[in-house]
């Protein structure tokens, strides 16, 4: 069975039609949703990009192996599922961004890395440096296809041109859109008037983390009008909906080449994206709310269950252990992981599930920060992303580390800081009421704490499967 994973990068739950949003278009994940089986509650490990894709392609917690960082990729001697799968003789096709291999892991993991071959379209600026809006990262309509266009294409051409005797492929499609720059070509662009969208969850004030209020000084969003962060969402839901119009070209590619019965397909993201909800834009390192944390996936895979829905949490790495069950392969190193192959069968998943999330970097690492001393901390003002570097070198507090765990009901945050976070999600949804050390929520706290503490200790390293000898190499004593 040949597989591919659909990642377009910060794409949130939320913002597809088959989770729910009451405006936002996606026929194809809806498709793909009822062909397969949705989870209705994924959450990511990091809400940063090359944390989070360590984490799924390994079955880690980023912290078990020092993937917390952008600067930290998996290395050659780590396991991660597309070695696993090329060895057992798949070809391992790569489109798209990296942030998950350093260079020297890619030899043994991937068979070809797909580039384009043409210029993509640019987006104008709508702001000048010094106006408000100038770092919210909106921009105006692409005048031609995104590179992630050209690299759908390239994936339909090598779908199309397979020969009957090609070893099974795994295609990994590692795309950009929706990640900012709020941009898209048009009809995308404009999809979505920002007058009819829902509610923007509003800016919050006491018991949010400070850096909710950082960023929004630091980008100067604090005197953005409105309609900017409007606008914003509004993009975000276009660029959403031209992803799904690139996914709908694959699966199409699919059925008329005969490959969509012998090819499971993965859909899911890396994090979620703020979009001009709490008045921010982008992520942070060390945010853990929904936006951020609940991320698509949905899986379809040839004679399994169709349009079946699973409602407790799970974590995205779940797909490792997943997707080798499927192949037939047995992970040859520890992970944390549950394989969901019961799920895709039309099962259910642990109703009692706590899921887990972490970030941030704390004041003894600077080489972790995205904005490092060693580049000097002004950098270039021009750049869209000099504000987040600079807050992090001025206010490092607001970047400390922070671990995550949630249940169906409830959600805690703990930051080295001491600026805890709980909520309770049955009441309180959005995420705009912290509970933390309220009396009534004592016992939730306790539980919740206990098993954060019981996560740290039984997560915090993995040993090798494989033994050394414990004595000295041939030769060496005298």
């Amino acid at each position: 069975m040949n597989i591919i994973y659909v990642n377009p990068d910060e794409m949130r739950a939320d913002v597809l039609g088959c989770y729910g949003h009451p405006l936002v278009q996606t026929p194809n994940f809806d498709r793909l949703a009822a062909e397969g089986t949705r989870f209705d509650q994924c959450h990511v490990q990091h809400t940063v990009c090359t944390p989070s894709r360590c984490a799924f392609m390994t079955g880690w917690y980023p912290h078990v192996s020092g993937h917390r960082t952008l600067w930290n990729p998996l290395q050659p001697h780590e396991p991660n599922t597309m070695r696993y799968l090329k060895q057992a003789g798949y070809d391992v096709h790569w489109f798209g961004k990296n942030d998950c291999l350093a260079p020297g892991a890619f030899a043994s993991s991937v068979t070809n890395v797909y580039g384009t071959d043409r210029p993509a379209g640019q987006s104008p600026f709508l702001f000048e440096r010094g106006q408000p809006g100038y770092y919210s990262f909106l921009r105006g309509p692409m005048n031609g296809p995104s590179r992630d266009e050209l690299l759908y294409e390239r994936a339909t051409d090598v779908i199309r041109n397979r020969r009957v005797d090609d070893p099974p492929f795994f295609m990994f499609l590692a795309t950009s859109f929706p990640h900012p720059t709020y941009h898209a070509p048009q009809p995308w662009h404009d999809m979505y008037n920002p007058d009819d969208l829902p509610p923007l969850r509003p800016v919050r004030g006491e018991g949010a983390p400070d850096f909710h209020a950082l960023i929004r000084r630091y980008r100067d969003i604090e005197h953005t009008d409105e309609a900017v962060l409007r606008k914003v969402m509004a993009v975000y839901l276009g660029m959403t909906s031209y992803v799904d119009y690139l996914l709908g070209g694959l699966m199409d590619a699919l059925e008329e080449t005969g490959l969509a019965d012998d090819t499971a397909i993965v859909a899911f993201s890396d994090h979620g994206d703020w979009a001009g909800d709490y008045g921010l834009v982008e992520k942070w390192p060390s945010g853990l709310d929904d936006t951020l944390t609940h991320v698509p996936l949905i899986v379809r895979v040839p004679g399994m269950e169709k349009g079946h829905v699973v409602a407790p949490p799970m974590e995205l790495f779940d797909i490792v252990p997943t997707t080798l069950e499927l192949v037939g392969i047995e992970a040859q190193h520890t992970h944390f992981a549950r394989s969901q192959v019961d799920a895709l069968r039309g099962g259910n998943a642990d109703p009692h599930r706590a899921v887990f999330a972490e970030g941030g970097y704390d004041g003894h690492e600077p080489h972790c920060f995205e904005g490092k001393p060693s580049d000097g901390v002004a950098g270039d003002p021009n750049g869209i992303y000099y504000p987040k570097g600079l807050q992090q070198q001025e206010y490092p507090e607001s970047v400390c580390r922070a671990h995550m765990v949630r249940t169906a009901n409830h959600k805690l945050v703990r930051r080295s800081s001491g600026r805890h976070e709980l909520y309770d999600l049955s009441s309180d949804p959005h995420e705009l009421d912290n509970a933390y050390g309220r009396a009534e929520y004592d016992g939730v706290q306790h539980t919740l704490e206990y098993r954060l503490l019981n996560w740290q200790l039984c997560t915090s390293d993995v040993t090798p499967h494989e033994a050394d000898p414990r004595g000295f190499p041939e030769g060496m004593v005298r």
